[in-house]
């Protein structure tokens, strides 16, 4: 999933703020019981997720895809005081104890957490959002963006993690799940409502901002 080397990463890590102490449990657990742990957004990318919400202070987040709420936290760090994050998950056999993260975070009043199909619940949400972070199946990220768009204020911003898919996405004879990520990023580079660009950290983040 990391685009650069393990040493630069660490020495990446050893120059940005420390994981809070929850984050570290939800890393390690999240190792320990998930078959996929690398869905994690993990230290760097956490703290820049982090830093991106703080500076715009928002008052509505969306995310879409929960996994084991490490990303949903560092968003919340940056919430106004009155504001509200809306995270969304397919699976709900760790529901539980993503809740009790949350509930062990300080944000559990402002986390609105729900389980369903993503496509479904985002037109029954009626807000409009400051900040919205897309992480979940890759095959409809073109949909789920597209689904927020209008949700989104103008000077927003939409962050899509994966875009750069382990490097392949210069790959000349993509697999399906590759040239459907080549389809999203080739969709966002020409569309004139946003501007953009993808941040070569962990697996490639486009930074969007609406117009």
């Amino acid at each position: 999933m990391e685009i650069i080397d393990n040493l630069l990463s660490t020495y990446l890590n050893g120059t940005c703020d420390e994981e809070p102490v929850l984050l570290k449990q939800i890393d390690r657990e999240t190792h320990l019981k998930e078959t996929m742990p690398h869905m994690l957004s993990g230290h760097y990318q956490g703290r820049l997720l982090s830093m991106l919400s703080c500076l715009i202070a928002p008052k509505r987040i969306l995310e879409i895809g929960t996994f084991t709420g490490y990303a949903t936290i560092c968003l919340a760090e940056g919430l106004a005081a009155d504001g509200l994050l809306y995270t969304l998950d397919i699976e709900p056999e760790r529901a539980e104890r993503v809740q009790g993260y949350f509930d062990s975070s300080g944000y559990a009043s402002q986390i609105r957490y729900q389980i369903g199909d993503a496509r479904m619940l985002i037109p029954a949400l009626d807000e409009v959002f400051d900040l919205v972070f897309i992480d979940a199946d890759k095959k409809n990220n073109l949909h789920y963006y597209e689904l927020v768009m209008d949700k989104v204020r103008s000077g927003g911003l939409i962050l899509i993690d994966n875009v750069l898919w382990k490097g392949k996405v210069t790959d000349e004879n993509p697999d399906k799940q590759t040239a459907q990520v080549q389809q999203l990023n080739q969709f966002i580079a020409a569309d004139h409502r946003v501007q953009k660009l993808i941040l070569p950290i962990r697996d490639g983040l486009f930074v969007i901002r609406k117009r």
